[in-house]
Formats: C-alpha cells, structure tokens, sequence
C-alpha cells in the first residue's frame, strides 16, 4: 500500500492547519486581518482529518495538484502570520498598506488553490463539503477587500515625525493602537526592532537607513509617554537637577567594549556583542578571530550596524547635553562582510572563491558566512544558489575540518528553504555525504544533517533516496542520544520519512520500536508528542504492527488516553485500533487493563478523529466480549 502521494501532501498540509490553528492571539495594527485568516483557515480542518482517515485510496493527479497548491499556499500564509505576531509594531504600522496587500495576496492564492481541487472526486461527507464550500465562498469574498486603512493613525505617525513637540494626545493613540502600553511591551518592540536589523526577517529590500532611526525615535517617544504615564518612583528628578552641575555617566551598554568611549557606530558581530566599528575591525585587521569580550571564535567577520542603539546613543547625547558623535562618512565600502538584505553578487563570488581555492582557514570563514547570509533572506538564498556554492558546500560535507562541516551542512540547511534549491542540492549528490554527517559528525553538525535531511524529504522522490542512503538508523542514534533539539529534529525527520511505505521496514529492521517506547514512558523527556506520531504512522505498516505489539504498549497508551494532550489521546487510540483490529487475545488484554473506561470517556470528549477511533475499537471489545460468552 503505497501512501506517499496521498500522505505526504495531507500531512504536510495538515500540519501548516494546525501551526496556523495553534498561533497565537495577535496584538498589532494587523490584528483584524491576523484574526480572519486564521480564523477561516481553521475551518478546513474537517476535510484532511475526513481525507487521512478515509479509505487508502489513491488520489488522482488533478485532486493531488490541486491539494500541493493549497499546501503551498497555507505555508505562505504561516510564514507571513508568524512574522506579523514577532514583527515590530511600529514597522507593521508604517508599512500598513504593504502588509494589508501581503495578506490579500496570500487570501488570493488560498482561495486559487481551493478552487483547484475536485471536491466531486472526494469521499468526503456531505457536511464536510458544504463546510468547504462556505469556506471557499468567504476566502472568494476577502479576495481584493483589502482592510481598509486607519487614516487617524496614519496623520498621528506624520505628525510625530515632523513636529518639534507633538501633541501628547497623538502618542496616547498611538500608544493605544499599537499595544505598546507598559514598560514590558517597549522591551518587546526594542527586541523586535532590534532582530529585524540583525536578521533581515520581514524587512524588506531598498529601505533607506534613515528608516530604522524613524523607528527608534517613535520607540524613544513612545516610551518618554509610557514612563510619564507609569512613572517609576525613584530618584530621576534628583537625577535631573544635578545633571546640570555634573558630566554625565555615560551608559556601560553606550560604551565600546575595546576603547570604553562613547560609540559613534556601532556594529554587531557574530557572537552578538557591539562594539566601535574603526575598533572591532583594527582587531581584525590584526588577524584575531574571536570576540575580544567573550573570546569566543567569530564565526564570520560581518559587521552589522546596530541602528536602534546609533539612534539610541543620539538621543541620549540630546538629552544630556552632550556634542553628538560626529558620522564617519559613508561606511558602506568598509564592511568586510555582507550586513544588509541586498544580494552582494561580487562578494559573494569573493566568497566562493574562497570556498574552492582557500586554505582551511579561509574555507572555514567562508562557509561560516554563507551559512549566515542564507539564514537571512530569502533573496540571499536564490542568489547564493545561482552562482554555484551549492556543489562546493557538499564537497565541504567531507572536509577534515569539524567547523568547516558544521558551516557547510548548516549553509545547506538554509539554502533548502528555497523549493528549488532542494532539487539542485540533491542533483551535487549531497544526500550520501550529509548522512555520512549525521553518522560521524559533530552533535551540532549531526543536528543540523538531520534538519537538513527533513528539509529534502519534503518532496516525494528524495523520502526514497534519503531511505536508501541509510540515513534511518543514525537518525535513530540521534533520536536516542541527541540533546533535546537533536531528538525533535531526528523526530520530525524520522516521520517525514515514514511517510514512505518502505522507509517503515527499514525503521521496523533498525529496532526504532524499543527507543520509542523508552520516550513514550518518559514524560520529562519532552519527546512523547514525536514517539506516539512515529508510533501511528508505524501501526499502519504490517511489521510494524508487529513489531509494536511485541512491545506490548497497552499500560502506557491507556495512561496517555486518560491524561495525554488532546492529539496523543487521538493518536494513542489510533495506535490501539490498528493494532488490535481482528486480534481477539490483544483486545481481551487490553480490556483487562482498563482500556473501556478509558476510550468511553475518550469517545465522548475527544477530538472528532479521537471519538471515532474510540468507538471503533469500544465496538472491537464488545465483539470480543461477544465471542468470549
């Protein structure tokens, strides 16, 4: 029984419902919009959990397609609802046109997709359909009916950027409608400014520097309101009438680390720590290679500029009456590495280079800061692909050097983001060599293999290559004996595998069973979510089953049906019903430990897959009760 069209495209999408279900509440100005498309897309719920559970039919090509394009879709909109809950509130609210279109767009492409599919071809019940169809009515309905704009708050940001002294009632608005009401939401929005310049996420390409200082210095206002209307009690007003006959403190976070003076521009590098650009690189000019504060090893030498304390360090200087640091004319030619969202095509062939041509030293470097700038965005990543660092980062998976692999099977990680680049990474013949990682690399590489492998496996002819690598038994290696993130990403890579009939005899033959059952009765762990889900897509393979029940898993998948989460109960009682479907001795067994009162009760306040499972296997018992008087 084949399942990896029809599987692979529910699960994936299946998945994408429930993160998008499971965000949560949104405190932005796009809270409305935030709102709706979770709300609608939590409503499609019903068809994949009636399609996953229907008869292991396959799927014809149009139904298939039209399922990939609504897979596709729904990750777009996660993607974008996960930036607008963890964006900055301030850049969501200047940019409010761009990110209403956003939402429109994915509405758009939601909405494409769901007339795509056959729901004819379906067997699916007739009020889940009628339910589909309402919800495809409302997406039509969104399309194009972008949220209409809040032209009080678009006058109230004009306003507080061009007055000398703005009405305080304009940040009392704006203090309102963004949320940013207490000292914890300022921290809040701080960090997410602050990540924004850092990372790139959710920043788009071409905005001028002067951007991010007009949002720090909205930040700086809002925050002078905030403290006014909260005032904290302690000796700021003594502060400020001695201030006058004294110099003031300069802040410790305002100084260089290096020189203890005031920064004029501060950049960030690799370890996080800010520093006085002419200082940082004087140090690196003098061949060092780790932070000078945390003498930890750079993993690149990119300097990034820390906008938000420039503007911070400004504002400070304003208010104590201290000369402004002069600028140090344009630095843009002076970056050793790459720092902003623009694609540096020359340096990044400079990079390559050094990755084909380079001592280890250099390769060690390079790697590290492809691995940085395809983390970033996704135009880095398109753009690293294209000019060809793909082959020379796999044949750096063999390097003797253990960083050296880290940076590349990491660089490799991130460019696979990109759908197209999975196929090129696949084509280098990088497959063989990131399992050879994951058997023998360091932890963090063999975390990262796994991440990878995962990434790859999301198309449908690598679950098969990636099984026949034998990339499955060190995956159970790391599924025993990885850190705490190392288990999840073997986990989830693991499942994704499964997803393939034969993969799951090749996990059955590597005794993935037993380590299964070890997480599964270990709570602490942090692993019976990923234990119970390998288990059931397990149960519905023969040895599996087998294999399964020799474990003799009844206690422990009762415990989880009487206080698990909603999602294991349902996939503990899957893992019963496939088990002991036809199989008299288990089912007496398994009523001798109590499994009737257990899945009576499941049956009654499940989850809708839970309560059919549970009165499926409920009527097994009753049967077998039957025969056995």
């Amino acid at each position: 029984m084949s399942e990896s069209p029809r599987e692979a495209v529910l699960s994936q999408i299946s998945y994408s419902v429930k993160a998008i279900s499971g965000l949560p509440e949104c405190r932005t100005i796009a809270k409305k919009m935030y709102c709706n498309l979770v709300r609608r897309v939590k409503l499609l719920s019903p068809l994949f959990e009636e399609l996953r559970e229907g008869e292991e039919e396959e799927l014809g090509s149009d139904v298939v397609k039209g399922l990939d394009s609504l897979r596709i879709a729904l990750d777009s909109a996660l993607e974008m609802l996960k930036s607008v809950h963890e964006g900055s509130k301030i850049f969501q609210a200047l940019q409010m046109d761009k990110i209403a279109r956003k939402f429109d767009l994915v509405t758009e492409e939601i909405e494409a997709a769901l007339s795509q599919i056959p729901y004819d071809k379906l067997d699916i019940p007739e009020e889940v359909r009628e339910q589909i169809e309402l919800v495809h009515a409302q997406f039509k309905r969104a399309v194009g009916k972008m949220e209409s704009l809040d032209l009080q708050m678009a006058i109230d940001l004009a306003s507080a950027q061009m007055e000398d002294d703005p009405n305080p009632i304009i940040f009392k608005r704006l203090s309102e409608k963004l949320h940013i009401r207490t000292i914890n939401d300022l921290k809040k929005e701080s960090l997410a400014i602050h990540n924004m310049v850092i990372s790139c996420i959710g920043f788009p390409a071409g905005v001028p520097e002067e951007y991010i200082e007009t949002m720090s210095f909205l930040l700086e206002k809002l925050k002078d309101f905030v403290m006014e209307e909260n005032p904290v009690p302690d000796a700021l007003e003594a502060d400020k009438s001695s201030i006058k006959h004294r110099s003031p403190v300069i802040p410790d976070d305002f100084r260089c680390p290096i020189s203890l003076e005031l920064m004029k521009d501060p950049v960030i590098v690799s370890t996080g720590q800010t520093y006085e650009r002419s200082c940082i690189q004087k140090w690196l000019d003098a061949g060092h290679k780790t932070c000078p504060k945390t003498q930890q090893t750079l993993l690149h030498t990119a300097l990034t500029p820390n906008y938000v304390l420039k503007s911070l360090i400004a504002l400070w200087c304003e208010s104590n009456g201290v000369e402004l640091p002069k600028k140090q004319g344009n630095c843009r030619n002076k970056r050793t590495g790459i720092g902003g969202s623009d694609c540096d095509r020359a340096a990044i062939d400079a990079l390559l280079q050094k990755l084909a041509n380079g001592t280890i030293e250099q390769q060690r470097a390079a790697a590290g800061e492809i691995r940085l700038l395809a983390k970033r965005n996704a135009d880095n990543r398109v753009c690293i692909a294209e000019a060809g660092a793909i082959p020379l980062l796999v044949e750096l998976l063999s390097s003797s050097d253990q960083r050296t692999q880290e940076h590349a099977v990491t660089a490799l990680l991130n460019l696979s983001i990109n759908e197209a680049n999975k196929g090129t990474i696949v084509n280098a013949g990088a497959i063989p060599d990131i399992v050879d990682v994951l058997k023998n690399g360091s932890i963090e590489a063999r975390e990262n293999a796994a991440a990878t492998l995962f990434s790859l496996s999301v198309l449908d002819e690598n679950k098969v290559a990636i099984g026949a690598a034998g990339a499955i038994p060190p995956l159970i290696d790391l599924l025993c004996q990885g850190t705490p993130r190392g288990k999840k990403d073997a986990a989830t890579a693991i499942f994704n595998l499964l997803i393939y009939q034969g993969n799951k005899v090749r996990a059955v033959r590597a005794r993935i069973v037993p380590p299964l059952m070890r997480l599964l009765k270990d709570p602490g762990g942090g692993m019976v979510d990923e234990a119970l889900a390998i288990l059931a897509i397990l149960a519905s393979h023969q040895e599996g089953k087998v294999a399964i029940g020799q474990a003799e898993p009844i206690t422990t998948l009762i415990e989880v049906i009487k206080t698990g989460s909603p999602r294991n109960r349902e996939n503990a009682a899957a893992i019963i019903w496939s088990l002991y479907t036809g199989d008299s001795q288990y089912l007496k067994v398994a009523s001798e430990l109590g499994a009737e009162e257990a899945l009576k009760e499941l049956s009654e306040n499940g989850t809708d897959r839970a309560k059919r499972k549970a009165r499926n296997v409920l009527e097994l018992l009753q049967r077998a009760e039957d025969v056995i008087e």
